[in-house]
């Protein structure tokens, strides 16, 4: 593995900290601030828009600059973003400190998916791809738990200047290790948008969108999920969503491994997968136990269709992929919000805690859906480029009547043409 690899992957493992790890501290948020857990929550919403609007906005900057200088310049926003988090006086400042570290996070994933692609074979991009993001799955084990912990015990400030210094060691290693090449972050901007006319980029985002919402149906009412349903302490949730991030690095590193050759066997496979264990856990959830494996499964399914919707989307963007790539970072964000507004919408009509599950297994169905329409659109226009073409005939002039063209083949009898039979006699025998 190239070591610039490793690089991304830390500047990834700080990202991936920042964003989950605040879901843990909202009760230290909100006792600092005296605010309400619900208007703490605005510091997790906050990010996620943060991250969808951003993700476009901080690309397209990207023209006046190379992919090595924007990654620096991304990562030396999101140490800013975190400085401001940590040295908040008043809520409103947490706020706009969450919105600045989240720019930094789709344009982040889609530039450093472009330049991993770049380190390896052409035969070796989703794992490229993956080593990046095992980053931020890493985050959810060994990243969002020990911060929490120490935010709940040192106080949820030095978290976040902990957060900050990650990211300055991932501009450190990004200055050192990523290669140096002329190529601007964004070539042509115009063209980078042009790659949105490729239907096929845009049924892409929709997996994105629809599949990893599935997942987030279920996780982002997994506290009251757990602690209500299945019986587990308060203390539990912090270790559980640990579990949950095993099951994410696991699914990471299937995707990456399989994603290059059997792209889309591995979606159908992981979103049939996602649909079933989330209908398990309507069930699973009321024992301890089966809920934790459950967890585990809903992390490696969800995470498997990751490294093939993003190489999906570089590759019907070939030639402008860095804002589509980017854009789908967004549509993993976009999914989320949908996915929390929609399992709000069943708990609030009281079908319970467990009934965000049931739209989680809607979205990936869905999700299931499309793949299987992008596939058969696929092969259709596959098909229609390999069709063959009735041959143009060409005459030099006009032809006597009764004359005649002789042709020998090689190996044959001679082949007689008439006039009559030379000239066109219909417009559709000049078409191509």
């Amino acid at each position: 593995m190239p070591l610039a690899l490793l690089a991304l992957a830390i500047g990834a493992f700080g990202i991936g900290t920042t964003e989950f790890v605040i879901m843990g501290l909202l009760p230290e948020v909100s006792d600092s601030f005296g605010v309400s857990i619900p208007t703490a929550g605005f510091a997790v919403t906050g990010y996620a828009l943060g991250v969808v609007v951003g993700a476009p906005f901080m690309t397209a900057i990207g023209t006046r600059l190379t992919r090595k200088q924007m990654l620096l310049m991304l990562m030396g926003l999101f140490i800013a973003g975190n400085l401001l988090t940590a040295l908040a006086p008043a809520f409103g400042v947490l706020l706009v400190g969450r919105v600045f570290a989240s720019f930094t996070h789709g344009a982040f994933f889609g530039v450093g998916s472009v330049v991993a692609a770049d380190l390896v074979a052409p035969n070796k991009r989703a794992g490229a791809i993956a080593s990046m993001f095992m980053g931020l799955t890493l985050a959810n084990v060994i990243g969002a738990p020990p911060g929490t912990l120490i935010g709940q015990h040192a106080g949820w400030r030095v978290t976040f200047f902990i957060v900050a210094a990650l990211g300055v060691l991932g501009l450190l290693g990004i200055a050192k290790l990523v290669p140096a090449r002329p190529e601007p972050a964004t070539p042509e901007l115009r063209k980078e948008f042009g790659a949105f006319r490729n239907p096929q980029v845009w049924l892409a985002m929709t997996m994105t969108v629809l599949g990893f919402g599935g997942v987030f149906a279920a996780i982002t009412y997994v506290t009251p999920m757990m602690t209500e349903t299945a019986g587990f302490a308060e203390s539990s949730v912090m270790w559980l969503l640990a579990l949950f991030g095993v099951g994410m690095v696991a699914g990471n590193v299937i995707g990456g491994r399989y994603a290059d050759r059997h792209a889309m066997p591995l979606l159908y496979a992981s979103l049939v997968g996602l649909a079933t264990v989330l209908g398990l856990f309507t069930l699973t959830a009321h024992h301890k136990v089966l809920a934790a494996i459950t967890l585990v499964l809903i992390g490696l399914f969800g995470f498997a269709t990751v490294p093939p919707l993003q190489k999906r989307v570089m590759d019907h963007a070939a030639e402008a992929p860095t804002v589509a790539s980017a854009a789908n970072i967004a549509a993993f964000n976009l999914g989320n919000a949908l996915a929390a507004w929609l399992g709000g919408l069943v708990i609030s009509a009281g079908f319970g805690y467990t009934a965000p599950n049931v739209v989680g297994v809607g979205l990936a169905l869905s999700a299931l859906g499309v793949a299987v329409f992008a596939a058969w659109l696929e092969r259709r226009q596959d098909g229609e480029r390999r069709a063959p073409r009735s041959r143009v005939v060409r005459t030099g002039g006009p032809v006597a009547a009764g004359a005649e063209a002789e042709t020998a083949g090689a190996s044959g009898p001679a082949v007689r043409t008439s006039a009559s039979d030379a000239a066109p006699h219909s417009a559709a025998d000049l078409t191509t």
